[in-house]
């Protein structure tokens, strides 16, 4: 073989092994880019915060995303299983134990909060205690302050279905503060008085808090900020006896005591996508914020994907912070 042949061979050889390479490196970075699953809880904003990270994440790093459907002790389950990665809203302290199962055996790990200032209690519409003078609606129950009134009140709030009780509204099925209200009923004595009425979705009691303020008739129950409802409503909180942990951890007989509303993953995802878990560590909101991004969806009658292109479209100076500037230029490409 002449040298200029052997060359040429050779350069055909190195070129075919650089094409071997690069072609296993390809596959090997595909495999490596695994679908990242989101606990796809039953209440809007934690899915709005699933659709935000969800589109970040793969449009930005190049991730297939999925979102799994699900209540509470079976995601969380998930989660420590790795058959989910990703829990955006974690409302920590509703599911104490199973954070601190997941926590104890290295199987999840916390990245910080999504937000701080969050609430939940019971809760009235203020024109039960105040009345509406424009609307014509006189004081229902005007000494109602804290939850110790409403045995005095009891009946402003009959149950239609149980006439010889009011009705109390509490959270939904597989929610872990379902549970905690049902034994706050009884630790107060309101279950002489009141039916522990368990709307069948969060979409149903969200309506019948707004039809009850719409027609002007009383309602008591259970909600929380974020909210796009506690953004639009006139409520008033009853109050409780200030939050104290041992009386928590027996009797549930005082307040809710400030949530952490954290981001938790997969102990095994920052092996899988590290750059995601970075991304992920920055990630924080304002309850402000969170309610007006579902009043938005309210207005407008959107769903959690329309709520997370609002906001990545109109709060650029927020998340852009959260990425590099290369992974920032991939979204807003993607955006338009």
């Amino acid at each position: 073989m002449k040298g200029s042949e052997l060359r040429s061979f050779r350069f055909v050889i190195m070129f075919a092994a650089v094409l071997l390479v690069s072609g296993t490196l390809a596959i090997q970075s595909a495999a490596a880019k695994t679908t990242i699953k989101f606990n796809d809880r039953s209440w809007d904003s934690i899915q709005v915060h699933n659709r935000i990270a969800g589109f970040i994440i793969e449009h930005g790093y190049g991730y297939d995303v999925d979102y799994v459907p699900g209540e509470t002790v079976s995601l969380l389950t998930a989660l420590q299983r790795g058959d989910s990665d990703v829990e955006m809203e974690s409302w920590t302290e509703n599911t104490q134990e199973l954070f601190d199962k997941g926590l104890k055996e290295g199987t999840i790990i916390d990245l910080g909060p999504n937000y701080r200032d969050n609430w939940q209690g019971w809760l009235v519409p203020t024109f039960v205690i105040k009345g509406d003078e424009k609307r014509g609606i006189k004081p229902m129950a005007p000494g109602l302050k804290s939850v110790h009134d409403l045995p005095t009140y009891w009946e402003v709030f009959k149950d239609p279905e149980e006439p010889t009780k009011g009705r109390f509204y509490n959270s939904i099925p597989g929610w872990g503060v379902t549970a905690i209200n049902s034994q706050k009923l009884k630790a107060y004595g309101l279950d002489k008085y009141f039916t522990d009425f368990i709307p069948g979705s969060d979409a149903a009691l969200a309506g019948s808090m707004t039809a009850a303020v719409k027609r002007g008739k009383p309602w008591v129950g259970y909600y929380w900020a974020p909210s796009w409802i506690l953004g639009k409503l006139d409520m008033t909180a009853l109050k409780e006896p200030p939050f104290d942990k041992e009386i928590w951890n027996t009797t549930k007989a005082c307040a809710f005591q400030p949530v952490q509303v954290h981001i938790f993953v997969n102990a095994k995802l920052p092996g899988k996508a590290p750059e995601v878990i970075e991304f992920l560590k920055k990630y924080e909101t304002t309850t402000a914020l969170n309610n007006e991004i579902l009043a938005h969806m309210q207005d407008t009658r959107g769903m959690p994907e329309d709520g997370a292109l609002w906001f990545l479209k109109n709060k650029k100076e927020l998340w852009t912070g959260w990425v590099p500037a290369d992974v920032a230029g991939k979204v807003e490409a993607a955006l338009k």
